[in-house]
């Protein structure tokens, strides 16, 4: 990456405002749990950050993971390629291809030597060599281990980058793996989603513009901002489960009155993502908001832990049996709140009655 301007420099020469900025670094301090105070040291400090290069490797994926990046809102993806990042290989979005487009990667690599950061969507195959997954004669793994050997960190994005997805799942022929379980030496971030959220990789990525750092984590290697809660502890359904109140189907009353999704299989309860916060398409909507059951698409090995329509206590026996002692404890308050609702009415209509009567 020749260009040595500054964040700071690039915006204003684009007529972005230190306002803006401002409006900005407070997003981007509320998205990763920072106090209000901090948005003032993420603005001085995005000012003054250089362009990050950044190293997009696609494996074995199906380009979802790019398609949501590019439905980024907060920033945009052209804020965050032509403002924040300088995208050096991406080869769904780069216009050159073959030997330009790999010249390209091996570039960047030196020129920002122990400074760039990898992105990876899409899982790595080991069965056969990695014979399954190849580009430029060199396969999924060598590319790998070659890209992220001088890298400042790895960020696996999706799924399938994160824990090995779909690829990875029963019976896994090409032996798929995360890049987690490649590389060791160097620090990994896990987004994983099918896709991810849009705006937890345009912010992970703003956050290492910003600070230079890796994000607090959890014992997945998640960012804690956006996978520090279940979907279950942020829906607005909540108030429907603590009542005891579910749908039976995706088409009975208790459906279409937005009741909760736990009878119909929805793996909201067990699933760490910011879907009820940040949402979809701009903070639109959300699956659970469209009427659909989470399918815990951001947890390991989601494909392999039975129907996606069926409750946690017989999909995933074991790990569903507090949450099912939740929601029979919440149909009993259900069922009680109920009654003495019912009670407190039919003493309102005896009073007004006597009332009318007197």
């Amino acid at each position: 990456m020749s260009d040595r301007q500054t964040v700071g420099d690039i915006l204003a020469q684009r007529g972005v405002s230190r306002r803006a900025i401002l409006k900005y670094a407070a997003w981007l301090a509320s998205a990763m749990a920072l106090p209000p105070s901090a948005s003032k040291a993420i603005a001085q400090s995005l000012a003054a950050a250089r362009r990050q290069s950044v190293v997009w490797l696609s494996f074995q994926e199906c380009t979802g993971c790019t398609e949501s990046l590019t439905r980024s809102f907060s920033p945009s993806l052209e804020e965050m390629i032509f403002n924040l990042i300088s995208l050096d290989y991406h080869e769904t979005l780069m216009a050159v291809s073959g030997h330009a487009a790999e010249e390209a990667r091996l570039k960047a690599m030196e020129e920002n030597k122990g400074k760039y950061v990898v992105v990876v969507d899409g899982s790595v195959p080991l069965k056969d060599d990695g014979v399954y997954s190849a580009n430029a004669g060199k396969t999924n793994l060598q590319t790998l281990q070659e890209t992220a050997k001088d890298a400042l960190a790895i960020i696996s994005v999706g799924t399938c980058a994160a824990y090995g997805g779909i690829p990875g799942a029963r019976p896994n022929p090409t032996g798929a793996v995360s890049v987690g379980e490649i590389i060791k030496d160097k620090p990994v971030i896990n987004i994983p989603g099918c896709p991810p959220i849009a705006e937890a990789i345009a912010g992970t990525v703003a956050y290492l513009v910003t600070f230079g750092k890796v994000p607090d984590l959890d014992h997945l290697g998640r960012p804690k901002a956006f996978f520090g809660d279940t979907i279950h502890d942020r829906c607005y359904r909540r108030p429907f489960y603590d009542k005891g109140l579910f749908a039976k189907s995706f088409d009975d009353e208790g459906a279409r009155n937005g009741w909760c999704l736990y009878e119909v299989g929805c793996k909201g309860p067990v699933t760490y993502n910011a879907c009820a916060t940040l949402k979809w398409n701009g903070g639109v909507s959300f699956p659970i908001q469209s009427g659909h059951g989470c399918i815990g698409c951001s947890e390991p090995h989601f494909w392999d832990k039975g129907s996606f329509y069926q409750p946690l206590s017989t999909a995933m026996p074991g790990m569903g049996a507090g949450i099912a002692a939740g929601a029979a404890a919440g149909v009993a308050l259900g069922a009680g709140a109920a009654w003495l609702a019912r009670r407190r009415q039919v003493a309102y209509s005896q009073q007004t009655s006597k009332k009318e009567g007197a």
